[in-house]
């Protein structure tokens, strides 16, 4: 049935913020292959199509655009600034997503000519309204990995201490006592110390362990507080 409004309504679609974690907190970007912004660097994303919901599209989009699939994600916010697109009335939902550097491998498609993983520290200027979503997700991923154990989702299954002390050094942007970190991070009872230690390292190698998601989350029901 074909029905017609009154009212015009404006477009919508997803856009989505992906970190991963090295030496420095990166993000996934994807330079355009198509006017608006032809040959600018963008975050992954595109239009919603009729048949879909807001996660498929914005999955859709992230695997189409960089090849990335089974991440973990949530909704970030909406935008909707009447000139945020110069084609037309855009409406994008934004997402951020977490990803294990080590586990996907990215590729550019269909409409990106390329994808690759910068530094937040030293980003290409972005198109349209990107870099207020991207620091949007920043400001997101910073406030809420101080009380949720997102962070795990950046680290290898199988960490140390000092790579997790690390992980929220770079995402918190300060410093951390080594001493009270390990302190406050051992009591919560959620790391499993493994009978292992790291391989191939110049130094001591450190003991290795892994985050225990099934006992947070039995924690988490009984009204566990996660907080560092």
């Amino acid at each position: 049935m074909t029905v017609s409004y009154e009212h015009p309504r404006p477009a919508l679609s997803v856009d989505c913020v992906v970190f991963g974690l090295d030496d420095e907190l990166q993000v996934l970007l994807i330079r355009r292959g198509i006017e608006p912004f032809a040959g600018q660097w963008a975050l992954p994303g595109g239009f919603v199509h009729l048949d879909e919901t807001l996660e498929q599209a914005a999955l859709r989009e992230l695997n189409e655009e960089t090849g990335l699939e089974r991440v973990f994600f949530e909704q970030l916010y909406t935008f909707g600034d009447v000139d945020r697109d110069p084609r037309e009335r855009v409406v994008t939902v934004a997402y951020y997503a977490l990803v294990k550097l080590s586990d996907h491998k990215v590729r550019a498609a269909t409409d990106a000519t390329d994808a690759a993983w910068f530094a937040v520290s030293d980003l290409p200027e972005l198109a349209f309204d990107h870099a207020e979503i991207f620091e949007t997700a920043r400001q997101r991923l910073r406030n809420k990995v101080r009380y949720q154990p997102l962070g795990f989702e950046l680290l290898p299954r199988k960490f140390t201490l000092t790579q997790l002390q690390r992980m929220y050094e770079v995402i918190l942007e300060r410093p951390l006592d080594k001493r009270n970190f390990r302190k406050k991070i051992l009591g919560m009872d959620l790391l499993v110390a493994l009978d292992e230690v790291e391989k191939d390292v110049a130094h001591r190698a450190a003991r290795l362990y892994k985050f225990d998601d099934r006992r947070y989350r039995k924690l988490a029901k009984q009204g566990f507080s996660f907080e560092i």
